[in-house]
């Protein structure tokens, strides 16, 4: 699925990386904890998670992860957005709960990692 097709599907905004929108994602991985993250082995893979920082764009950074979704109505900084140019990583918010977006990820047909 494409990443505009995730963020439509969704009804969330993208707040940046227009440009990544046609990247396909096969994969969803929904943690708060970074260190999880880091531990993943999986390509084409949007991260869902409510930690809204500069954390969350590092570690997908360094994870080559191309789309964070950001949960729960967290806002992106100035400073986050700036980084995810930077790193090509498209950042999109939404205003429900990481269960609901896991849910609606899934119906799509979001794989989960394991």
């Amino acid at each position: 699925m494409k990443i505009s097709e995730i963020a439509s599907h969704l009804g969330a905004v993208v707040v940046c990386g227009r440009d990544n929108a046609d990247r396909d994602v096969e994969f969803g991985f929904a943690s708060d904890l970074m260190s999880d993250v880091l531990t993943l082995e999986t390509d084409n893979l949007v991260l869902l998670t409510g930690l809204a920082n500069n954390q969350a764009v590092r570690t997908a950074e360094m994870s080559d992860i191309p789309c964070i979704i950001f949960v729960r109505n967290k806002k992106v900084t100035q400073e986050m957005i700036e980084l995810a140019t930077e790193s090509n990583i498209t950042l999109i918010e939404y205003p429900f709960s990481m269960f609901k977006a896991v849910v609606q990820l899934s119906k799509a047909g979001i794989k989960p990692v394991f």
